[in-house]
């Protein structure tokens, strides 16, 4: 296990060491062969920091700013930017229209199931044996699988003639630039890309570029920047490149208010602050923070109040028995904000 962590860069302040050294050792228990940490503060680079290399044999790359990760469930908040974008184009009217009006969906169970539903894991769906079925009402609960996620992204496509990877590169990834960002299907020398040597991978295939897969994979550095965008509220390098209203939509609460207050509360996708037993998001993270997370372990939580981003990747495979994700996430927030107040 040492030999393929020992491999570390740091670029960070002392307030900083806690986190990193959390992350490390998170790492190890997770028995991942990378990870990394990059976080933004007033638009300036405040903590830089790798670890390990792409894969477990001891010549391979070791893990610096090029190296991308899969960031897995990540991927639906570049769908989310799509949908808000719809709504500024005015191809979707309303996010309490079915979700049928917008995407070509014939099956039973998706009647009455809103755009808002599928975008709050509200929606109600399951999957058996290949058919969507409900195991509640819609609104009336919450759970969170991809069922919800491919009517999003089958709507998007039949809306713009486009898969959502095509459209997200021509009205997103162009014009600010990110080349470290993408769905990919072969291998590349800035890719961590272990999971596809096996068929039963938890991650999902990689055999399509369309953007319906979880095989979307992007640089510490660029997720970093994507969350920045969204703290920004559009604006990217001085300038105003997208409408500030598609980022207000998009972090301001969705979830209807009518769901039991037990349940995590969410904008499009992103997971606010909220005071719910399953908010992944660490109780000294002041309000109006909002986070993703995905099954590998990357993450992106931005924090309004500190003006401040915060990204962690790992190439997680699986979970420990013992490994406790929830409180994990909560303790990376918490060290976060911590480090910011230091700072």
């Amino acid at each position: 296990m040492a030999e393929f962590i020992a491999a570390e860069i740091s670029n960070s302040v002392g307030e900083f060491n806690e986190l990193n050294s959390h992350v490390l050792d998170t790492q190890k228990q997770l028995k991942c062969t990378a990870a990394a940490v990059f976080v933004i503060q007033d638009d300036r680079l405040v903590n830089e920091w790798y670890s390990g290399r792409h894969s477990e044999s001891a010549s391979s790359r070791a893990v610096d700013a090029r190296t991308q990760f899969n960031v897995a469930s990540v991927r639906k908040t570049y769908l989310a930017f799509a949908i808000s974008l719809l709504i500024e184009k005015g191809l979707i009217r309303r996010l309490d229209d079915d979700i049928s009006s917008y995407a070509n969906v014939a099956a039973e169970a998706v009647k009455g199931i809103t755009i808002r539903h599928c975008l709050t894991h509200t929606h109600g769906l399951e999957s058996q044996e290949g058919e969507l079925t409900r195991s509640f009402l819609p609104g009336e609960n919450w759970a969170y699988n991809n069922n919800g996620i491919a009517l999003l992204t089958e709507m998007v496509r039949d809306l713009t003639g486009k898969p959502l990877a095509e459209f997200l590169q021509k009205e997103l990834f162009a014009p600010i630039g990110l080349a470290e960002t993408g769905w990919r299907t072969e291998c590349h020398e800035h890719l961590i890309y272990n999971y596809y040597q096996d068929k039963n991978n938890w991650v999902g295939p990689n055999d399509s570029p369309a953007g319906e897969q979880s095989n979307l994979f992007v640089s510490a550095r660029e997720l970093a920047i994507w969350g920045n965008l969204h703290l920004n509220r559009g604006r990217f390098r001085g300038e105003q490149v997208f409408p500030q209203s598609i980022f207000d939509r998009i972090t301001s609460i969705q979830t209807l208010a009518g769901l039991a207050p037990h349940l995590p509360r969410q904008g499009f996708i992103w997971w606010l602050q909220s005071v719910t037993p399953l908010n992944q998001i660490g109780e000294r993270v002041p309000a109006g923070s909002f986070q993703v997370l995905g099954i590998t372990g990357c993450t992106c939580l931005v924090i309004p109040k500190h003006r401040a981003v915060a990204v962690r990747m790992y190439n997680a495979l699986s979970n420990p028995e013992g490994y406790d994700y929830l409180q994990d996430i909560r303790q990376f927030g918490d060290l976060v904000a911590e480090a910011l107040q230091g700072s």
